[in-house]
């Protein structure tokens, strides 16, 4: 248990709590309408809730692309992001992310937050090449808005095909029974060495109820390494501009 607990305690603070914002939708506009929470959000309402981690000193988060997806505008509000992190001392922080690119056909995006590099502690980034089923893996996030939750599971399977945002199949996921909810996704799967071997992106559930089903799944980490770096100096590329 000490192990567990002290896993928890050097990765959590590279973990991220994001907000979808809403400005300008009146009340009576579609989509799920939650009071603003603080000063800082009034005026605006929560939309959707999601999980990241801290990639870099320079401030950039990485996240899904479905938690993000509306940054760009979907014609009729304006959406802006907060992005809620803590330093290595625990003191709280937000800040409004800028959206840098993303990649809907790895369901990946990258977000900025202007930030003194001191206060941010970026994830340890591993490698999902030579994982095993049945080796541990921990998965740390936001589920339903309750900051900082920690599961617990195995690596169930390998190889596993999901469908991405933009309908082409994410091959090479990663299964497991760590449970993985709403406001999960984005956040990272880490490894026994707190080493980040995947990023949280779905679940299977049973129709109507939303409730995690044991089997979900996470983008390999590998994968990741390939398409970040390439958002964060290139942007979202020519063919993924929907």
């Amino acid at each position: 248990e000490a192990r567990v607990v002290r896993l928890f305690q050097e990765a959590s603070p590279s973990v991220v709590f994001i907000k979808d914002l809403v400005v300008g939708r009146s009340p009576g506009g579609g989509g799920r309408q939650v009071e603003a929470e603080d000063d800082e959000e009034a005026g605006a309402t929560v939309e959707g809730t999601g999980s990241g981690f801290v990639w870099d000193a320079a401030g950039h988060i990485v996240t899904n692309y479905h938690v993000v997806a509306k940054l760009a505008g979907d014609g009729s509000a304006f959406h802006r992001c907060k992005v809620f992190f803590e330093d290595s001392s625990g003191t709280s922080y937000s800040k409004e992310g800028k959206l840098v690119g993303c990649d809907p056909s790895y369901d990946l995006a990258v977000l900025k937050v202007d930030v003194d590099d001191d206060k941010l502690r970026p994830a340890l980034i591993g490698t999902s090449k030579g994982l095993r089923v049945g080796q541990s893996c921990f998965a740390i996030g936001n589920p339903y808005g309750y900051e900082h939750t920690l599961t617990t599971g195995v690596v169930s399977g390998l190889g596993r095909e999901i469908p991405s945002p933009n309908g082409r199949p994410i091959r090479g996921a990663i299964q497991t029974d760590a449970a993985i909810n709403s406001g999960n996704s984005g956040g990272p799967l880490i490894d026994s060495y707190g080493h980040v071997i995947g990023v949280n992106t779905a679940t299977f559930t049973r129709k109507g109820t939303g409730i995690s089903s044991g089997v979900n799944f996470a983008i390999p980490i590998d994968t990741v390494v390939q398409s970040v770096p390439n958002l964060i100096v290139y942007g979202t590329s020519m063919s993924n501009r929907f």
